[in-house]
């Protein structure tokens, strides 16, 4: 006959058992990385939808990449400076437009149907195996100096677009894009169009007006270059985080790239699947940011960055279904 001792130590057991299922199907949706095994159904003019109510008075009309022949006579001027506008540095974009390029690769503009995801730079990608559903999307944008090689089982290996800006182009674009992957310029001040001129034209290098020195040699073909449409920027921080187009304080508050890349991709795409987004909570001062450096969140002091505002912006992108998500958030 089993003693009440040991009737005791089961019925603990038992209880403890219970606990460990609750608190693991209750934290499921923090730790769950749902790869995708097929192509998830596409629906066209889907995201279109969705970001209409995110965005209230939306239209597509605006182009994607500034364009040439949009600053040879400049009808309606632009009301705001970079980064939110191209005011007041007109003369100096047109000189970089007229040696890059402003045309979406026609693979992508004859789909019917565009399937995208943003890929962070998060440490949650770090052992997501994410790297084969990654590779099946249509467009695949990544940020900044993300790297590649290395890491393709977690973040694969295409790349259709990288947003940069100067001081985050410490990549090779031969080792970390692929031969046709378009480097989009995410331009915060005029400098940042004088670098991309210096670089692509061969000019005398700038090395003042930034906050990083960037780099002065830099193998890239001009044609993959592409300029950002501000317009993405000002929705991001207006319609997004709520942030005034002019601010008087020195470190002026500003959308992540992240941020931004998610934006653009609510205006190119049908569909739009996010990685590798969050952060580490703030009381969380070990815990690296990124999948591929030892930094944490302490490296965003004096970025302009509000981390805890995008966090719940892209959240409220999640649960409208305007967004999906591959990993935890």
């Amino acid at each position: 006959m089993v003693s009440k001792s040991r009737w005791k130590l089961l019925a603990m057991l038992a209880l403890v058992l219970v606990v460990m299922v609750w608190y693991s199907i209750s934290r499921e949706d923090s730790f769950y990385f749902p790869i995708p095994e097929k192509k998830e159904p596409c629906l066209q003019g889907e995201a279109e939808s969705k970001a209409s109510k995110l965005f209230g008075n939306y239209s597509r009309d605006q182009p994607i990449f500034l364009r040439l022949e949009d600053y040879f006579w400049v009808k309606t001027p632009s009301a705001y400076e970079l980064p939110y506008g191209t005011k007041g540095s007109e003369d100096l974009l047109l000189r970089v437009l007229a040696i890059t390029s402003s045309s979406i690769p026609k693979n992508i503009q004859s789909l019917r149907c565009r399937r995208c995801v943003v890929v962070g730079n998060g440490h949650r990608l770090r052992n997501s195996s994410l790297g084969d559903a990654i590779n099946k999307y249509d467009v695949v944008i990544r940020l900044n100096n993300a790297p590649v090689a290395g890491y393709e089982g977690d973040v694969g290996s295409k790349t259709t677009m990288r947003l940069f800006y100067p001081e985050s182009a410490h990549f090779d674009p031969k080792v970390e894009n692929n031969p046709d992957t378009l480097l989009v310029l995410v331009a915060f001040k005029a400098m940042d169009f004088h670098w991309i001129e210096t670089i692509l034209s061969d000019k005398k290098r700038v090395r003042k007006g930034f906050w990083k020195q960037p780099p002065l040699i830099w193998d890239v073909n001009p044609k993959q270059i592409r300029i950002l449409n501000p317009f993405f920027m000002e929705i991001a921080a207006d319609k997004l985080l709520s942030l005034p187009m002019q601010q008087p304080r020195k470190i002026k508050q500003k959308p992540t790239t992240g941020l931004l890349a998610i934006t653009l991709a609510l205006h190119l795409c049908d569909l739009v699947h996010i990685a590798g987004f969050g952060y580490p909570d703030a009381y969380n001062k070990k815990q690296t940011i990124h999948y591929y450096e030892q930094i944490t969140l302490k490296s965003m002091a004096g970025s302009g960055h509000n981390v805890s505002q995008e966090a719940l912006a892209i959240k409220r992108m999640l649960e409208m279904g305007a967004v999906k998500n591959l990993t935890s958030f």
